[in-house]
């Protein structure tokens, strides 16, 4: 029977979710769904931890809704202490929001404010990356540099730069790591000039690219380089953590891995484990003293449900569970496990490279291993690997234009940090027949 649901892919009928437990998510018919993306790389901690639910029931019988412009709660204070324990050193304020693009809205906002109490007022313009994703928000989208999701609404878009992202595998340069010298990092400071720094108040990158890319991993020198270069501009370094914090790839955030400091780092999805839209912005103590030192008292942000007590009461109960049960220690060594079993699928002739960290892996497919070139979109084959696995009862995501935009396909794998050996390795043969299939009806 029809519904009144606005479905994001009116061509098709979607499945009841009725319930979910662990790594699995079950339809109101029964049949249950190996979920290999964690509900889009937000689902943690697993489905169904009912700890979660207790906890959001509570606050909201305490009290649901105080005006954040009046009010704090304890759940936001507990969750801002929560975050900053384990945020990198310096970071010292968490502000709340609903989910990753507010918060890349909301860096880009701090950005600006820090540049105009610094009396440069020309300073508005952010640098970001091309196959990169931020949100969905005009703001959020304008640093994005995934091509087909910017398309329909470029009129709306500001002018931001973007730079090629370091994707050592293809690189967009022709170079070859290490004796590139890393002009990937190094277009950021040529980007800065040729702009003209006086125009550039930060830069945003994914930490380990998300669904845009597949989990391209940079080299290791790579954010000391960019932190460098940003340093010597006063350049705001934003790390967008959405998919990559809160355990995900093996760390607190995927930053650590690197060793750096951002200005800013924006989170999403982890922190609430996909049981409350919860996202946040966690700003570094040198952004703050100068703010407090201005004459200025606020940035406007103006989203009514800014630190709502019930999402962060999601949220502490979600960064208990992940401490409980040393998930980040979990994704680290189940992790690398999980992607050691992944790259088996490179015998496969189509599946070029695997890569990622922790329980973030990117299987990206060529049509040719020897040259890397990509497949032809005509073909269609990424969506035929994820028909197949869903007709084996496991969720993936398309992934297109990893290389420019328009060419390139992968798939971005990230299930629930809870799935064991077992389930993660039902992720790989399904994934390997799925494949199978598909390279088959290639060749026909």
């Amino acid at each position: 029977m029809p519904n009144h649901v606005y479905s994001r892919t009116w061509r098709s009928s979607l499945p009841t979710a009725s319930k979910g437990s662990g790594v699995w998510v079950y339809d109101d018919t029964g049949k249950a769904y190996l979920d290999a993306v964690g509900g889009v790389y937000a689902v943690s901690i697993g489905h169904g931890v009912a700890e979660i639910g207790d906890a959001m029931a509570a606050q909201a019988r305490a009290i649901a809704f105080p005006w954040a412009g009046k009010f704090t709660t304890e759940a936001e204070i507990e969750l801002a202490d929560r975050v900053i324990a384990m945020s990198p050193r310096g970071i010292s304020r968490a502000y709340f929001v609903g989910g990753g693009s507010e918060a890349n809205e909301v860096a880009i906002k701090f950005a600006r404010k820090y540049h105009l109490v610094k009396r440069r007022p020309e300073r508005w313009r952010i640098i970001g990356r091309w196959q990169s994703y931020h949100g969905a928000t005009m703001g959020a989208l304008a640093a994005s540099g995934h091509v087909s999701r910017r398309s329909d609404f470029d009129p709306y878009l500001a002018d931001f730069p973007h730079i090629p992202a370091p994707h050592c595998y293809a690189c967009p340069f022709g170079a070859t790591y290490p004796s590139c010298g890393l002009r990937c990092a190094d277009e950021l400071e040529l980007t800065i000039r040729q702009e003209g720094a006086e125009t550039i108040a930060a830069f945003i990158a994914e930490v380990v690219t998300g669904a845009s890319s597949g989990a391209i991993v940079p080299p290791p020198e790579y954010y000391p380089r960019i932190r460098e270069i940003c340093d010597k501009y006063d350049i705001l370094f934003i790390a967008d953590e959405v998919i990559t914090g809160f355990a995900r790839t093996g760390a607190n955030f995927g930053i650590d891995h690197w060793g750096v400091v951002p200005d800013l780092i924006t989170c999403g999805k982890g922190i609430g484990s996909g049981y409350a839209p919860l996202g946040a912005v966690l700003l570094h103590e040198r952004i703050m003293n100068v703010f407090e030192q201005s004459a200025a008292t606020s940035v406007f942000t103006g989203y009514t449900y800014s630190g709502h007590p019930v999402t962060c009461a999601a949220g502490v109960a979600v960064l208990d569970y992940i401490r409980e049960h040393d998930l980040v220690k979990r994704a680290e060594t189940e992790g690398t496990w999980f992607l050691e079993q992944l790259a088996s699928l490179e015998r496969h002739p189509t599946v070029g490279q695997v890569r990622g960290k922790g329980f973030l892996a990117g299987v990206e497919f060529v049509a040719d291993k020897e040259t890397k070139a990509p497949l032809a979109p005509s073909t269609g084959f990424v969506e035929r690997v994820v028909k197949e696995a869903w007709d084996r009862g496991m969720v993936l995501h398309a992934g297109r234009g990893t290389r420019d935009g328009v060419l390139g396909e992968h798939l971005l794998l990230a299930p629930p940090l809870v799935a064991n050996r077992a389930e993660l390795g039902q992720i790989v043969t399904i994934l390997d027949e799925a494949i199978t299939v598909a390279e088959t009806a290639l060749s026909h």
